[in-house]
């Protein structure tokens, strides 16, 4: 069983920055490939970003290429999501979620970006932007 707890979401204005935080339980965080996902109010929840066991993978969504970065320190069971040049449309609630199958972030050479790829799941943090 894996606990993830998200902090670091807030409020900021168009063009800011935030850096999210997963703290992960247990000893085996090392194993999972981790990913970013959002859901704003009324629409479904979507894929951000997603990272391999190492942090020597990573893959995005193009909403967000170029402007978050997700990372991982493995000695600390935390994975990150430093998100620059913020946007209305990125306000959502944002979780993390740990993939208990697979180390990795591909499946038959396609990225797990689905959200029924992830075994667990943090409770979400909110991030609002203001235009």
């Amino acid at each position: 069983q894996v606990q993830l707890v998200e902090s670091g979401g807030g409020l900021v204005q168009a063009g800011g920055s935030l850096r999210l935080s997963c703290a992960a339980s247990g000893r085996t965080f090392s194993r999972y490939a981790m990913g970013w996902f959002r859901q704003a109010p009324g629409k479904e929840r979507e894929f951000v970003e997603a990272i391999n066991w190492s942090g020597g993978s990573s893959y995005y969504a193009d909403s967000v290429k170029g402007r978050f970065t997700i990372s991982r320190d493995n000695a600390k069971n935390t994975v990150y999501l430093q998100m620059n040049s913020l946007k209305p449309d990125d306000t959502a609630v944002y979780y993390c979620a740990a993939s208990a199958t697979s180390s990795g972030i591909y499946h038959d050479a396609r990225p797990r970006t689905r959200s029924t790829e992830y075994d667990y799941w943090g409770q979400g943090t909110q991030v609002t932007v203001s235009s």
